[in-house]
């Protein structure tokens, strides 16, 4: 009987707690809801760690040529992104913890959409700055990167180029691997169900645990199959 009371007035007092935060706006109904529907799905279909393959680390190829044409602060660029955050999943309703993210994939959608692929120059690598690319959605997987991430950042998200042998691409930072069930379950359920339907979402976990996630031109949907090329090296945009 007392086991029983102690149950009951514990289940009473979650239950206000839950309440409590559902009117103030912090942590309630709908917000565990969510989490049991992130952890459900992320048992039923768990996300694919993708191992790095990291060789001996070589400079960043371009690297001061290409974090200055990340022009992340420039108006242009930032107007385009919100642009895209109006145009692509403004109506949906709740996960406000990830509401950047999921802004950030709106842009990825926008770009990707739209992105037409052209090779530099022969004579050498032409960097395209952000501004540039908003122009005509074109170039190569460097212009593409510095345009994503450009845009990422533009709007509080924290991208990162990755470098292989033959090529570059943009990742973005999602967290830790609970973040990670929240947004595999948006990806799958909520903003690219299509696109990623029968898909894994693969993902890499750099030295401090962090999960990035691929935003490939080549990718459909964040977290798209990588290019399966060793890692020559990693510039981080914060």
């Amino acid at each position: 009987m007392l086991l029983r009371t102690i149950i009951l007035i514990c289940i009473a007092l979650y239950l206000l707690v839950l309440f409590y935060g559902t009117v103030i706006g912090n942590y309630g109904f709908t917000e565990i809801s969510e989490d049991y529907n992130s952890m459900i799905y992320t048992m039923s279909d768990n996300p694919f760690p993708q191992d790095i393959i990291v060789a001996k680390l070589l400079p960043f190829p371009n690297k001061t040529k290409i974090i200055n044409a990340i022009e992340y602060q420039n108006p242009k660029v930032r107007n385009f992104a919100i642009m895209a955050t109006t145009k692509h999943f403004k109506g949906i309703k709740g996960y406000s913890d990830y509401r950047t993210i999921i802004q950030c994939f709106a842009v990825f959608k926008e770009i990707n959409h739209r992105w037409n692929y052209v090779n530099d120059p022969k004579e050498g690598d032409y960097i395209a700055t952000a501004t540039e690319s908003l122009e005509y959605f074109s170039g190569d997987c460097d212009d593409h990167s510095i345009l994503m991430a450009a845009a990422v950042r533009s709007i509080g998200g924290t991208p990162r180029l990755i470098h292989t042998k033959g090529h570059i691409y943009p990742e973005i930072l999602i967290g830790s691997l609970i973040d990670l069930e929240k947004v595999n379950y948006l990806i799958k359920n909520v903003l690219f169900v299509k696109e990623s339907k029968g898909k894994i979402i693969h993902y890499h976990i750099d030295e401090r645990g962090q999960v990035w996630m691929n935003l490939d031109y080549t990718a459909k949907y964040p977290g798209g199959p990588f290019m399966y090329e060793e890692i020559l090296g990693a510039l981080t945009l914060n």
